[in-house]
């Protein structure tokens, strides 16, 4: 039997498997959320000088000291876990994209963490416009929690447990 070598310089590469639709989507959604973190960043730090106002309405017994106080501390926490946050949606989407099987535990995990922290954020002084990213990033995670949870987004995670690393 004769089968002719392939032309060119180079052996090709094989082709990768492309996951599942609902695996897809939940990898946009992913993407999405990330996005939507770095416009809620830019948004509390954009809105910052309200935030002050915020926090004297909110404790009205405060000092200008301790107002500045809090103002500092959340400015600082808040960008430090949106950086966190931003970081954690990429890998989360390249891991599930690569489909890595405990992806979807970790995902699964990471969004239990983004809704404990959204409903605490709704306890602390803030601006309304933080509050809508983090809902729509909120919104962003339960979608792709659910698409890598999917029965069809199955085998895309158990095909990479059977493959030698």
């Amino acid at each position: 039997m004769y089968q002719p070598y392939p032309s060119g310089a180079e052996m090709p590469e094989p082709a990768g498997r492309v996951p599942p639709p609902p695996v897809l989507m939940a990898i946009r959604l992913m993407y999405v959320g990330a996005a939507i973190s770095v416009l809620g960043l830019i948004a509390n730090l954009a809105t910052v000088g309200s935030l002050k106002g915020t926090i004297q309405k909110a404790y009205p017994a405060y000092t200008p000291s301790h107002v500045h106080s809090i103002e500092v501390q959340l400015v600082v926490s808040t960008t430090i876990t949106a950086l966190i946050a931003i970081g954690l949606w990429v890998w989360m989407a390249l891991a599930n994209k690569a489909g890595k099987p405990w992806a979807r535990i970790i995902s699964t995990i990471l969004f239990a963490f983004n809704t404990l922290f959204l409903l605490l954020s709704l306890l602390q002084p803030h601006a309304s416009l933080g509050l809508v990213a983090s809902g729509l990033v909120w919104l962003a995670g339960l979608g792709a929690t659910i698409l890598i949870w999917r029965r069809e987004s199955g085998p895309h995670y158990a095909a990479k447990v059977a493959e030698p690393t």
